[in-house]
């Protein structure tokens, strides 16, 4: 539960009162459990809003919670096929819309958005951040030790939970 926001799969009873999003992972990585997604979304809520990409979608979690915060248009990327089936039917089971695309964020464009989130490992941030056409970066996927590189971007805040890190970047004027 993060705010008025409760994330969890369908095989979880969903508190009264919230907001509820229910995540189906089929193939692909996240129920929406993991402290990382806690952290991402707790920064995310404090962002303003407007155009987001989930870099590493996944099953779509992130970018199906921004799209209920309020960001929009969302973009959700991820290079694995399984991952974008599971996207695609969280976002129709959630009644949100998404923008689905199969991408390699190492290697291929990235469309330019105001916020971009990146829940993957401190090494696939540490190469995607300079790839990031964005003013701001949500990143996680990593534990408090790792301090993933932020070239071009400031670091303005961090959010721990369990042994786990969120960072907020913002790019630098």
């Amino acid at each position: 539960r993060v705010g008025k926001l409760w994330i969890g799969p369908p095989w979880e009873p969903v508190p009264q009162g919230v907001e509820a999003i229910v995540v189906d992972p089929g193939r692909a990585f996240g129920t929406g459990g993991h402290a990382t997604t806690r952290l991402c979304l707790q920064l995310l809520d404090a962002v303003a809003r407007g155009s987001l990409l989930d870099v590493g979608c996944g099953s779509g979690v992130l970018a199906i919670a921004g799209a209920r915060l309020g960001f929009a248009p969302v973009l959700a990327v991820d290079h694995d096929p399984a991952a974008l089936e599971a996207t695609r039917r969280n976002a129709a089971a959630n009644g949100v819309e998404l923008d689905v695309r199969e991408a390699d964020a190492l290697s291929e464009p990235l469309p330019a958005v105001d916020t971009a989130v990146a829940n993957i490992s401190a090494e696939s941030v540490r190469l995607v951040l300079p790839r990031l056409d964005t003013g701001t970066v949500v990143a996680s996927g990593y534990l408090e030790r790792d301090v993933p590189a932020a070239d071009g971007f400031r670091h303005e805040r961090r959010v721990t939970e369990g042994g786990w890190a969120a960072d907020l970047f913002r790019r630098e004027e």
